[in-house]
């Protein structure tokens, strides 16, 4: 068992005070807080063998080259990817979609299909959507239903002969659905199409292994898994990330230039131009180590204990809705409304009591005009979150609904949170 109160002490931010009360964190979902192990690896880099990789003979320059291939094979090894060949280092998430979005895109023909599913982030629509205008290709939507799960009887309706990807969250940002990835990624191989996993809300939070899965391409972020921001993950099988192309050019991704052409480096080094966030990927590296340690099983459980808490307290408030299915079928978090309350209304109420909540439509502006809502009140959670911290934020809600038809409230106007 995962002892929280111990891994607690890891990590510096957790001991300061908001508003004169300690600091409830539940925004796990946007970036996770960083342990001290990770901060020491970053400040020892800098500190120690601050040098650019892959460029030079000196000593620095080899220490930080070691260091930095050394992460590519930690993360490797953390998804059970083949070797470090099948990792390639971006900024985020994001970038990793949109990568493979640019590359992808150049095999499409008119009328070609790209599915995805309505509970998608925005960076798992968008850069899609601009690959199927370039193409002529169209994109299908695998639907949910009203528990917020997908409604596989329409896979193999939605996933047909001319689906050339299939690209979904392996858990929703939201409405915390885990997808049956697996089955997902079956029906895709049965009709030859790449399958494409956006693993930002699960490789944090469960193991994950590329290896049982059968995707072909996953992406998620440092930031979201302890590790520092502005370093992403971008898998691939090694047999199709030597056929792509890279979509962006410059220094270390090539083997060699001339006046009129280039050829490309070897993986994966082809998928990483410029100067990379060395840093950064130390950082990461100090995060899997962390995460090894404490075992990503443990992690899981833990946070399906706090889950299951915060669905049965939230459950008895009334005036609050909860989205997306039962506690057993969803990742660490859990998305609500206060009926008559704007989110950001009630992300104010609960900063006040020192709780730190999201409040907005989480990038996921087609899902809330799906269900019909603005948006949502997002709790997430990670391995250092306590019993004692979902009651806290159950009691503040508490409070919110007994205000709630007080006349000194009220509704926050603009849009959503970004």
């Amino acid at each position: 068992m995962l002892n929280a109160e111990r891994i607690r002490e890891d990590f510096p931010i957790l001991k300061r005070k908001v508003y004169g009360k300690p600091l409830v964190y539940l925004d796990n979902a946007a970036t996770t807080q960083k342990p001290r192990q990770v901060i020491q690896a970053m400040n020892d880099y800098y500190e120690t063998y601050n040098s650019n990789v892959h460029r030079a003979v000196h000593r620095l320059s080899q220490e930080a080259t070691e260091a930095y291939d050394e992460a590519h094979e930690k993360v490797a090894s953390f998804i059970a990817a083949k070797g470090m060949e099948e990792v390639a280092f971006t900024k985020n998430t994001t970038e990793s979609i949109n990568v493979l979005a640019g590359s992808l895109s150049r095999q499409l023909q008119k009328n070609d299909e790209i599915v995805l599913t309505q509970m998608e982030h925005h960076s798992n629509i968008v850069p899609w959507q601009q690959a199927a205008k370039r193409a002529g290709a169209k994109l299908r939507f695998l639907e949910i239903d009203g528990n917020g799960e997908l409604k596989l009887q329409q896979l193999r309706e939605t996933i047909g002969k001319k689906t050339k990807i299939v690209a979904f969250t392996h858990v929703s940002n939201v409405l915390g659905t885990i997808n049956p990835a697996r089955e997902i990624i079956a029906a895709a191989k049965e009709i030859g199409a790449l399958t494409v996993v956006d693993a930002a809300q699960s490789v944090p939070h469960m193991p994950v292994s590329v290896k049982e899965l059968g995707c072909d391409f996953m992406a998620f972020s440092a930031h979201k898994m302890l590790g520092p921001t502005g370093v992403g993950v971008l898998y691939g099988k090694e047999e199709l990330l030597e056929k792509i192309e890279p979509v962006i050019y410059g220094g270390d991704m090539i083997s060699e230039v001339s006046f009129e052409d280039a050829k490309w480096n070897e993986l994966p080094w082809k998928f990483e131009a410029g100067t990379p966030n060395m840093a950064g990927a130390v950082g990461l590296a100090a995060a899997v180590d962390y995460l090894q340690k404490v075992g990503m099983e443990n992690v899981h459980q833990h946070e399906k204990i706090l889950t299951r808490k915060a669905m049965e307290r939230l459950k008895q408030i009334e005036d609050l809705t909860i989205y997306g299915p039962e506690a057993g079928k969803r990742g660490g978090l859990v998305a609500f409304n206060v009926n008559g309350v704007h989110t950001h209304d009630v992300s104010a109420i609960l900063d006040a009591e020192g709780i730190a909540v999201r409040g907005g439509h989480h990038c996921t502006m087609p899902l809330a005009r799906l269900l019909g809502i603005p948006g949502t009140t997002r709790a997430s959670f990670y391995l250092y979150n306590t019993n004692e911290e979902i009651d806290k934020l159950a009691d503040a809600l508490e409070m919110v609904t007994a205000k709630m038809n007080k006349p000194a409230m009220t509704t926050t106007q603009g849009k959503a949170a970004k």
